[in-house]
């Protein structure tokens, strides 16, 4: 599904990602962790070509990413769910639900209201349809961005740290609904730090620094014995 090799990303002189290689198969979910500013966020930015790699290959479901031709393809391909919600605030929910279908994919009005309803339930928050984004919780207000992401009908969901802007309370809310998604067979990566989701859901942990991938096992193993010495530091630290 997604295959990366040898990709580099440069911010001026700084070397973000530094010859990451990863394969991620059909149906996946894989968590990424590591400090801040190890390169998580930017290395699934670049999986949808939010953030252009400078080197290496990039593919997604047969795509190569970076290729002009075909950035409105892997953008459809991949669903986003960003730390900060990035919701139209004119707009009310089932609105920003049905922008990108009706002016993206061409979807009728009817059908892309039909869809997002649908996808509004399966995230639990359909009674507050028309309501405005100001109006809601943060923990809503990310379920809601969350189904405006499966409103494009992604094979992949890539997710940037969804929790980390949201109240403790609300954390669980947003945390059962990606769960469900996990469950349902999506493919799936997530940066995050919530260590005991990753725990959960997880087929496959990545743990990167300093803009390497550092170790990749799947979760017992990365929080029962890590092999790196950098990875057994950092579930040191976290766990206090």
């Amino acid at each position: 599904m997604i295959r990366l090799r040898n990709v580099n990303k440069y911010f001026g002189n700084f070397h973000v990602l530094q010859d990451v290689s990863l394969d991620i198969v059909q149906g996946e979910k894989v968590v990424v962790c590591g400090p801040s500013g190890s390169g998580k966020s930017t290395l699934i930015r670049c999986i949808n070509h939010l953030e252009p790699h400078d080197s290496g290959e990039i593919t997604l479901d047969g795509l190569t990413v970076g290729t002009p031709k075909d950035v409105l393809t892997v953008r459809r391909t991949a669903g986003m769910v960003f730390q900060n919600f990035n919701l139209f605030p004119h707009l009310t929910v089932i609105e920003n639900c049905i922008l990108a279908p009706k002016l993206a994919s061409g979807v009728s009005d009817k059908d892309a209201r039909k869809m997002a309803e649908e996808y509004l339930a399966r995230v639990h928050i359909l009674d507050q349809a028309w309501k405005y984004p100001i109006q809601l919780s943060g923990g809503q207000q990310q379920r809601v961005a969350i189904a405006r992401a499966l409103c494009m009908r992604p094979t992949v969901m890539l997710f940037d740290e969804p929790t980390s802007a949201l109240d403790p309370e609300m954390v669980g809310e947003v945390l059962d609904v990606m769960s469900e998604l996990a469950t349902g067979g999506m493919t799936m990566i997530c940066v995050t730090h919530e260590m005991a989701f990753a725990r959960r859901i997880a087929d496959r942990v990545v743990f990167m620094d300093a803009g390497r991938i550092v170790e990749v096992a799947p979760p017992e193993q990365f929080f029962t014995a890590p092999q790196s010495e950098r990875a057994r530091t950092f579930l040191s630290q976290i766990s206090h």
